[in-house]
């Protein structure tokens, strides 16, 4: 087999698709399977109880040929906590954990995040977040960042990554080099910052890099546009920070992933067949697409950019091998979720008490 027709192959394991629906489509089915994609992202859209989200789990990992599927989810808590209904345990947000400021406590909190996604088949969580909110005017981080300096949000952090880990639920700090200090939201505009790379290694960095010591798995890039460092293109499609900073000088060897390919940030100024070739050039080991017709264009787009040469073959390869070596780390071995357990295993008394201690300080700090 050529490299060519290998990269082919393979390409499929670097897409991370969403897709409608609460049970999978005939076409959605062929696509997971056919294609041999790598993932799926679940959204609230595609819950309606523990009982239906573990089915449906089950029913993505009938598509896997050797290796199971990655099943993801944007799970922080807070706003952004894609199963809130009961009788899922209500995560307060990263913000209300960091008043606390307790490790210990963040690592419980976290304990119980991965122990009840694990429960309904989700086996990656896009969290948490490691970006320091120095910016007070920031539309999008906010309360879902642990605090406002680096040694808080550091802590909190590597304590979420250890809390996943043990539980062998992939966590994704994000959003690389840092969306802390932005002005607008990527998922409507591109924003840009323009701190100095000395700042940057000295704030944004080290919550990344501290988790990369306590061994998380995977990072997720920021659409954001940092001038001093490439004042061409935003973090996700930038070979100098993708490649010269976090491969580098950071030293990170594990999954990169890009954030949902489908927001504004990237659609309003890149083409929507350049970005994905643009993103795996640059760095990215992992696609996200938040539907599925867009995920099929880039797919198609991609084949042909291995035909033409403008995608080299090697690129394919060596990404689909990191989230190949992971996932048999990770995910082996595989068996289907019991679908009559899991209600036993969702919002434990202890587990909503320890959120309302959570959620009673931080009353107390407003």
């Amino acid at each position: 087999m050529s490299l060519i027709q290998d990269a082919k192959k393979k390409l499929g394991e670097l897409f991370i698709t969403g897709f409608s629906g609460m049970e999978l489509s005939d076409d959605t089915t062929a696509f997971l399977s056919q294609a041999q994609i790598g993932g799926v992202i679940i959204f609230a859209h595609n819950y309606e109880n523990p009982a239906q989200i573990a089915e449906l789990s089950n029913q993505i990992q009938e598509c896997r040929t050797d290796l199971p599927l990655w099943i993801s989810v944007d799970h922080e808590g807070g706003k952004v906590q894609r199963f809130k209904r009961t009788p899922f345990t209500r995560i307060p947000d990263a913000h209300a954990i960091g008043l606390m400021d307790s490790p210990k406590l963040t690592f419980d909190v976290a304990d119980i995040m991965a122990k009840e996604l694990k429960a309904v088949g989700m086996n990656v969580n896009f969290c948490p977040v490691a970006d320091i909110h120095t910016n007070p005017k920031n539309p999008v981080i906010g309360v879902r960042a642990f605090g406002t300096d680096e040694e808080t949000v550091s802590k909190h952090v590597t304590a979420m990554v250890r809390g996943h880990m043990v539980n062998n639920v992939v966590p994704c700090v994000k959003h690389f080099p840092g969306h802390g200090d932005t002005n607008s939201d990527s998922h409507f505009a591109l924003p840009k910052v323009d701190t100095p790379i000395e700042i940057l290694r000295e704030r944004e960095f080290k919550p990344f890099l501290k988790s990369f010591k306590s061994r998380c798995p995977m990072v997720m890039t920021a659409h954001v546009l940092l001038p001093k460092i490439d004042p061409d293109f935003p973090a996700t499609l930038s070979k100098k920070i993708l490649q010269d900073f976090l491969r580098n000088e950071l030293r990170y060897n594990r999954l990169i992933i890009s954030d949902d390919l489908e927001m504004k940030a990237i659609t309003d100024h890149y083409g929507v067949e350049e970005a994905p070739r643009m993103a795996l050039i640059a760095g990215c080991d992992l696609l996200i697409y938040r539907s599925e017709g867009p995920a099929r264009q880039a797919y198609e787009s991609l084949t042909r950019d291995l035909d033409s040469g403008k995608l080299p073959a090697e690129v394919v390869l060596e990404a689909a091998e990191r989230s190949q070596t992971l996932k048999k780390e990770i995910l082996l071995p595989y068996t289907p979720i019991q679908v009559a357990d899991v209600g036993k295993l969702l919002g434990l008394p202890e587990s909503l008490a320890l959120m309302q201690k959570i959620e009673e300080n931080a009353k107390k700090h407003q």
